[in-house]
């Protein structure tokens, strides 16, 4: 890596004008970004992260985190002598395990965040699907993928019915950035665990978002011969999923994706959250750092 300090005033002042298009164009939109994996874990990537996002809120733009959380599931659960088991995907989960969950991820992991945005000097805001009824959820009906006739029990694992974004949109105007748990409630009050890609994607067509970013710890979509595809269709993506190039994880990532692209925002990216300030770079750049996946 090129030593920074070195960089003349003047190579600085030109990388930084650079930006600006990006920073005009993007200036009052609203960004979703979906924060996991090892951007989460590792804490130079975590600090370059919260860096990031508050000089997208500095500029002028609208950052709403949404977080997952699954490796620190995993710990917590495997520190209480349970082993976490998956169906498709979907971690199966019993009322001791959305306990965990919910102290994990609305504990632990949500203040992590904010506390890292805060320090770097943004104004964070902790919320999860039940502050100001965002998240509406129902148990999720998980059809095998083989047998459309039989339906797997995955517990207290929902889907989303509604999201009212009253609470983000009056954080947002007011300097705050919204940092989201993937936790909605049903009828009854109960609580749901909800894959964070698939909130991340329905609040990203709720809020209108221009973007919504997702980082993970792939490159992005990949074609068979594992080479990086940087910019995808809608219709291009369908085709993948037809022949299997896109399957296991990468599935309810990208099925989350594309719905939102199909639904008004207007590009979807997958980035490498492995790189250094990977968003800062797939936003204020024309370089790209991962996968774009355009509505149109």
């Amino acid at each position: 890596m090129t030593d920074l300090l070195n960089i003349s005033p003047r190579d600085k002042a030109e990388i930084l004008a650079q930006a600006l298009p990006y920073i005009r164009r993007f200036h009052g939109k609203t960004l979703v970004i979906k924060y996991g994996g090892n951007a989460m874990t590792d804490p130079e990537l975590q600090a370059d992260f919260a860096e990031d996002v508050v000089l997208l809120k500095l500029v002028g733009m609208n950052p709403v985190v949404v977080h997952g959380g699954g490796p620190q599931i995993e710990a917590a659960l495997s520190r209480l002598g349970k082993k976490g088991q998956f169906i498709q995907g979907m971690r199966v989960t019993d009322a001791e395990t959305m306990e965990v969950v919910e102290w994990v991820l609305a504990g632990e992991v949500q203040q992590d965040i904010v506390g890292l945005i805060n320090q770097a000097g943004g104004k964070a805001v902790g919320l999860t699907g039940r502050d100001g009824g965002l998240i509406r959820a129902q148990k999720l009906k998980l059809v095998d993928s083989s047998d459309p006739t039989k339906e797997h029990d995955v517990g207290q694992v929902g889907e989303i019915v509604s999201i009212d974004p009253g609470v983000v949109k009056a954080l947002q105007d007011d300097q705050f950035i919204p940092v989201i748990s993937p936790i909605g409630f049903g009828e009854a009050n109960e609580s749901y665990n909800i894959n964070a890609d698939v909130v991340a994607g329905k609040l990203a067509t709720v809020l209108r978002a221009e973007k919504l970013v997702l980082l993970t710890n792939t490159p992005g979509v990949l074609d068979k011969s594992g080479k990086l595809l940087t910019d995808l269709t809608a219709r291009e993506i369908d085709e993948l999923f037809a022949d299997g190039t896109i399957s296991g994880g990468m599935l309810p990532k990208i099925s989350g994706a594309l719905d939102a692209a199909k639904s008004g925002v207007n590009s979807v990216h997958i980035i490498d959250g492995r790189v250094p300030h990977a968003m800062l770079l797939e936003i204020l750049t024309d370089q790209a750092y991962g996968t774009m996946i355009r509505s149109h």
